[in-house]
């Protein structure tokens, strides 16, 4: 299975974002960073996730703590959603079952 890296200093310099603010994602488990031969490579798979951190960070103001919580109750949010949805589905077939049981 062949994985898409970024290296992290490429990505810094393109997408003018400090490597440091990088750093402290990673430190604070909100990415993951890989090194080979003393490069720094951040997955592809990640890119998206990154991407919002750094919008979050630069247009919001929003430190590395808070986008940790933010993103935590995104996922939380998006759980429950996938959730209700499921429920929703539940409902419709038994409210389905049950007028066909009376008819």
């Amino acid at each position: 299975m062949e994985t898409d890296l970024i290296i992290v200093r490429e990505y810094c310099q393109k997408s003018h974002v400090d490597p440091l603010f990088i750093v402290s994602l990673e430190e604070d488990g909100l990415i993951d960073i890989q090194v080979v031969d003393g490069e720094r490579y951040l997955l592809g798979s990640q890119l998206q996730d990154l991407e919002r951190f750094v919008r979050w960070h630069e247009d919001l103001s929003v430190n590395t703590e808070g986008i940790g919580v933010i993103h935590e109750l995104m996922g939380r949010m998006h759980e429950m959603q996938q959730e209700l949805k499921q429920l929703r589905r539940e409902v419709r077939l038994l409210r389905t079952n049950y007028l066909e049981e009376i008819l």
